[in-house]
């Protein structure tokens, strides 16, 4: 039996016994206060909040309460899907920035996916709330990317 250590050159084995003097690579600081990252969110889900009380008004009133029913979930699903994203975006970027796109891409294609699986759901099926689930999406859709870029405006202007 012979000893394979013997046969690795000296120069390529590693000595363990001494420290690594290597320089660390140059990571950005973290910010002072990473709260800014999700401050919106409590305004944006109370925006949410009304906006799916009057979708359910509006879809009660024009088809029942079906229709209803199906106004308020999607704007449901818009408001946990974007505050979804909004929540891995903001942990990836605070943990380790490198992982921003990745987690982002990942959060996005499988929130289209379920997105995607609910409104052909809601197509192949007699539901009569199926139109109002639609026109309660594109509303949360809307409505939270307009309040979003007016928040992040106002806060851009006051800095």
């Amino acid at each position: 039996m012979t000893d394979k250590s013997a046969a690795v050159p000296e120069a390529y084995v590693p000595d363990l016994d001494e420290d690594d003097d290597r320089p660390l690579p140059d990571l950005p600081p973290l910010p002072a206060d990473p709260r800014w990252r999700v401050a919106h969110l409590p305004f944006l889900s109370t925006v949410a909040a009304a906006l799916m009380l009057c979708a359910a008004s509006i879809g009660f009133v024009t088809s029942g309460p079906a229709s209803a029913l199906g106004a308020a979930t999607g704007v449901l699903i818009v408001t946990l899907s974007f505050t979804m994203s909004t929540l891995v975006i903001a942990w990836a970027d605070t943990v380790r920035p490198a992982l921003l796109m990745p987690l982002a891409l990942i959060t996005y294609v499988l929130k289209y996916t379920i997105l995607g699986l609910v409104l052909s759901f809601g197509i192949s099926s007699d539901w009569t709330g199926k139109s109002a689930l639609g026109w309660g999406i594109v509303a949360g859709v809307v409505v939270w990317t307009a309040v979003q870029a007016w928040w992040f405006a106002r806060l851009s202007r006051s800095k």
